[in-house]
């Protein structure tokens, strides 16, 4: 071995330049099947050079490896070495995005919450009775991407992303060991069949052609149980934001100590809460966006002496969930319908992009 081509291995391909020429290569190649020579790469990788220098360049990456010339072409093709590379250098840009959209959507999510319990508190202050908001639900948001990444031996991380970037991620633990050509093939099949649905969209028959298209059927099976589990949105998963509890005492009628245990009871369950919101809203009227339950018209038993006042809210990307109201029977309900009103219309200008 010459000492030149050691020192060029040694560097690798440090010189820009080289791997402008080598990712044209790789890429026009798997577009076409052809072997590719010096005039594609000076027409589509937007360098200005001569044809004998990109010549040069193209003899130094096959010494290194990284192509190869096909005995009956004048052009190069990817060697092994070269893929290699090139995955290799799309898998560090994904977790270079996917570094910084996560670090992005942290703060994002922050301010969505922050926005909850403010939104929650003026109600509370401007009705002088108890409110309460639950987190947005995702069933209509559309899934924008979905990754896996391996953290360890055996282990995977299974990331998934919402219009609106809403980031969910689960670990998944798998029995065989895949390389990262096989990690890339997985993502790219996930993405091929689920990118751009909703939730309520994905059936069985989504399923299947993960499972037949994929070469890894036992682990493409765990990533679906694990999909399974994070698109799942019982009422558990729900948060629930609340404030004002103390306000409907004020009321005699529901000062009274068999039904202030009640009522006391009901607001300090969160799944108590998050049934009441999530069955409001399934009562919904395809034409009224705010529900008012008087006495045992309430979805909740305990509640069957108060007043209920909903509202479905909606956020951008096809998000939504429940705005509650509680207070007594004779609750101002002019009040409560206009601040509600105000309140969705404003909710849908919260910025998620």
């Amino acid at each position: 071995m010459s000492a030149n081509k050691s020192k060029k291995e040694e560097g690798g391909l440090v010189d820009q330049r080289k791997l402008i020429i080598l990712t044209t290569i790789i890429k026009n190649y798997l577009e076409t099947g052809e072997p590719v020579g010096s005039r594609t790469i000076s027409k589509y990788s937007g360098l200005n050079l001569s044809s004998a220098t990109i010549r040069n360049e193209m003899s130094d990456l096959e010494e290194m490896g990284y192509i190869l010339q096909p005995h009956t072409s004048a052009g190069r093709v990817p060697s092994d070495k070269g893929y290699r590379f090139y995955v290799d250098q799309l898998m560090e840009k994904q977790e270079r995005d996917l570094s910084d959209v996560r670090s992005s959507m942290f703060d994002r999510i922050e301010k969505l919450e922050s926005a909850l319990q403010s939104l929650v508190r003026n109600i509370a202050s401007d009705t002088h009775y108890t409110a309460l908001v639950s987190g947005p639900r995702m069933e209509k948001n559309r899934i924008k991407f979905l990754q896996i990444s391996l953290v360890e031996k055996g282990k995977l991380l299974f990331l998934l992303m919402f219009e609106g970037n809403i980031i969910k991620t689960m670990t998944v633990d798998i029995d065989e060991d895949l390389e990262q050509n096989a990690i890339l093939s997985i993502n790219l099949l996930l993405n091929d069949v689920l990118g751009g649905h909703s939730v309520e969209e994905i059936t069985e028959e989504y399923i299947r052609t993960l499972l037949d298209r994929s070469r890894h059927r036992k682990t493409m099976g765990l990533l679906l149980q694990s999909l399974e589990s994070m698109l799942r949105t019982d009422e558990q998963d729900v948060e629930i934001y609340t404030s004002g509890a103390t306000n409907i005492f004020k009321y005699p009628e529901l000062m009274d100590s068999e039904n202030a245990s009640k009522l006391i009871f009901a607001l300090e369950s969160k799944e108590e809460l998050a049934g009441l919101l999530q069955e409001a809203e399934e009562k919904e009227e395809d034409n009224k966006s705010i529900q008012v339950y008087i006495g045992k018209e309430s979805p909740l038993q305990d509640m069957a002496d108060c007043a209920l006042v909903t509202a479905k809210y909606r956020l951008g990307n096809g998000m939504h969930g429940t705005i509650g109201v509680i207070g007594p029977k004779r609750m101002d309900y002019e009040k409560v319908l206009d601040t509600l009103s105000r309140l969705i219309q404003e909710m849908g200008e919260i910025p998620l992009q």
